[in-house]
């Protein structure tokens, strides 16, 4: 079978490893010792979304126990012509929490894009780094002996099929695939993205409001041009370093990213339902003495935040939402009053900051009628 036309180009730091690879730069082995960090990584990359980490790293532990450690492997260091699985969990989050997969969807998913294309897949990647999607993937790579791409579609969460990098590249969306966790399998060829996004999440409301999907699939020469490289490596520094803070994970956040505290205090309210296949809602914080009240909006991953009507953060800058007694990022869809919390910000991967990337994910894609400032320019600080 020959391969269809989705295949044409498309226009760190170091961390411990288990296991040297030899023979191969850049791959590490992945083991159950990585988890934690790599779940608090991608936790905190999500800015609430993307679904709870912990699911993701309790299938990922199991596959790796049973199946061995996953290589994760540099882009450079695969064959330019084999395939590239972009994939992942497709739905709303908090159905994540009750609709478990049964682990094997992977497979499907692998076989399916095989005959489609009719290449093998060389290799696994999640189509974001953020929340539990930077973690599910990595069970179906370690069950599928296949590695870890390090990298992503995205740099964090976003809650559509058209907000992932490949997207700005070129590299269409179809054909994709989608499969239940009965093995129900869909495969959607479109025209165009917005009717990927579309069929999608139609098709997954009829599949009980989530199901795993693999989209943009290419060839590694147009992967490394097209996504997020090293994204996987930076969640699983960045979570090392918050999970090492001697217990003031925001402090640690701040040295790692340059981030930037936007309020300290208690949730007083909050308002949230899952509408239109997300979730979507409000939340407000207050400082300790009720001075001040941070304002922030919701659709799956904290987008807006607000003061005083002025704006202190917006996507695509990532706001991440951390609970000062466990330390832990707190998903939009267990944000709940009376939490005491710290709420932060910091930049986003430099292609969301172009025109097309800010078309795609600035505050007026959302339907926020602001401009996007940059947070570190809102603060006046220089990263």
């Amino acid at each position: 079978m020959s391969a269809p036309t989705a295949l044409s180009p498309a226009t760190t730091q170091t961390f411990r490893t288990l296991e040297p690879t030899s023979g191969v730069k850049r791959r590490v082995l992945l083991g159950v010792d990585h988890l934690p960090a790599l779940a608090r990584g991608c936790a905190l990359f999500g800015g609430g979304g993307g679904g709870d980490p912990t699911v993701g790293l309790l299938m990922a532990r199991e596959a790796i126990q049973n199946h061995g450690p996953v290589p994760l492997v540099d882009l450079d260091d695969l064959p330019a012509d084999g395939l590239v699985l972009p994939c992942g969990y497709v739905g709303a989050p908090t159905v994540l929490r009750e609709k478990l997969q049964n682990g094997w969807e992977g497979r499907r998913l692998v076989e399916e894009v095989e005959s489609l294309f009719g290449r093998s897949v060389v290799a696994i990647m999640p189509i974001e780094i953020g929340g539990a999607n930077g973690m599910v993937p990595l069970n179906w790579a370690a069950r599928l002996r296949l590695p870890y791409v390090d990298a992503d579609g995205m740099g964090r969460a976003f809650p559509t099929i058209p907000q992932m990098t490949m997207n700005l590249a070129g590299v269409p969306s179809t054909p994709c695939v989608i499969v239940d966790e009965r093995m129900n399998t869909l495969v959607v060829r479109t025209g165009d993205v917005a009717w990927t996004e579309h069929l999608l999440r139609t098709a997954v409301s009829a599949f009980g409001g989530a199901a795993s999907g693999a989209m943009y699939v290419m060839t590694v020469a147009t992967a490394r041009a097209a996504t997020v490289r090293r994204s996987v490596s930076r969640a699983l520094n960045l979570g090392s370093a918050v999970l090492l803070g001697n217990g003031d994970p925001v402090a640690a956040l701040v040295s790692e990213t340059d981030a930037i505290e936007l309020i300290r205090g208690k949730v007083v309210e909050v308002a949230r339902e899952t509408s239109g296949r997300f979730v979507r809602g409000s939340a407000v914080i207050s400082d300790p003495a009720g001075n001040r009240l941070l304002r922030l909006e919701i659709q799956n991953e904290f987008l807006v935040a607000l003061e005083e009507g002025y704006v202190q953060a917006s996507v695509p800058d990532i706001i991440t939402v951390i609970d000062l007694h466990t330390g832990e990022p707190i998903v939009t869809e267990r944000l709940r009053f009376g939490q005491q919390v710290s709420v932060v910000s910091f930049p986003v991967d430099p292609a969301w900051r172009t025109a097309a990337g800010l078309a795609l994910t600035g505050p007026a894609a959302f339907g926020y009628d602001v401009p996007y400032v940059p947070v570190e320019m809102i603060h006046a600080r220089p990263i």
